[in-house]
């Protein structure tokens, strides 16, 4: 397949698209060759493609789809978001959760401290800026003045997707409850 565009742009077949369920809740994310594939497998249908963008074969022409969905209905069970440094990052906004701050050096720090028994989940992360984190250090927030800004909590998979695909297309909107 050959990627025609107006920009000269031949990574096409690199774009994200956004794969919804049978029922149109979002899935996941995909590229555009695997979403060409699950169409031409008649594994899922075209909800919107690309104005303008079209990807050749030998024998046919497609348009470049930035939302399909899976013909047939996908039950998904207990999906969760990897617990790492990274995600915790992004479902906190890259913000201190004690002092609101943003754009400087941040860390990872257990409301309960790993020392007083702490663990490593959801519940138990938020990102901090170093200065709270080291004001914080091993206390309880109950042996300090200092407050959470959000519970923490597990993310959702909506909320998932909402916040960890880098920049939402205007045309995924509506499918990730954005409007």
């Amino acid at each position: 397949m050959y990627p025609l565009n107006h920009s000269g742009n031949h990574d096409i077949t690199n774009r994200s698209v956004l794969v919804l369920n049978q029922t149109y809740e979002p899935l996941h994310i995909c590229d555009v060759k695997r979403a060409i594939v699950l169409l031409i497998e008649q594994k899922a249908s075209m909800v919107k493609v690309v104005d303008h963008l079209v990807l050749y074969s030998a024998l046919t022409a497609f348009p470049v789809p930035t939302v399909i969905r899976i013909n047939h209905y996908v039950k998904v069970r207990n999906w969760y978001a990897v617990l790492n440094k990274a995600n915790i990052f992004r479902r906190d906004n890259y913000t201190c959760q004690y002092c609101g701050i943003k754009n400087v050096p941040m860390t990872i720090d257990h409301v309960i401290p790993k020392v007083l028994g702490g663990r490593d989940t959801w519940e138990n992360l938020v990102t901090a800026c170093v200065r709270c984190n080291n004001r914080k250090g091993d206390r309880l927030l109950a042996s300090t003045d200092m407050k959470l800004k959000t519970k923490p909590k597990r993310p959702h998979k909506i909320h998932t997707l909402q916040r960890y695909c880098d920049a939402p297309l205007d045309e995924w909107r509506p499918y990730l409850y954005l409007d």
